[in-house]
């Protein structure tokens, strides 16, 4: 018979992955990193137009600190920061993709079922 403990170990990954990379704008911003290549900061907010210059901010900085994105920053005036994935980062590659594709399925199957 399973336990509670049995059953909270075996769903603790998706728990660990959802704490890393859930939200509204993470998932969104390694996509865009995925494809796109290395983005400076201005670019990304063109990007993502309904984010708030301080929430890409704290989403930057928390995927900075989970080793998820690298952040670049050269020493000119104006100063330059640039971002871009990881080598950890892009490890989420096929999570990310198959999220997009299950995505454009679902619209499918909800506009098929209406």
């Amino acid at each position: 018979m399973e336990t509670d403990r049995d059953q909270s170990y075996r769903t603790q990954g998706i728990v660990t992955t959802l704490q890393t990379i859930g939200g509204k704008w993470k998932p969104l911003i390694l996509f865009i990193l995925m494809k796109a290549g290395t983005k400076r900061f201005g670019e990304l907010r063109r990007m993502l137009p309904e984010v708030t210059q301080g929430m890409l901010t704290n989403q930057l900085r928390e995927m900075e600190k989970d080793k998820l994105i690298i952040r670049q920053v050269f020493q000119t005036i104006p100063p330059k920061v640039e971002y871009s994935l990881s080598d950890h980062g892009r490890t989420l590659s096929s999570i990310l993709t198959d999220m997009c594709g299950w995505g454009f399925h679902h619209i499918e199957f909800i506009n098929e079922n209406e």
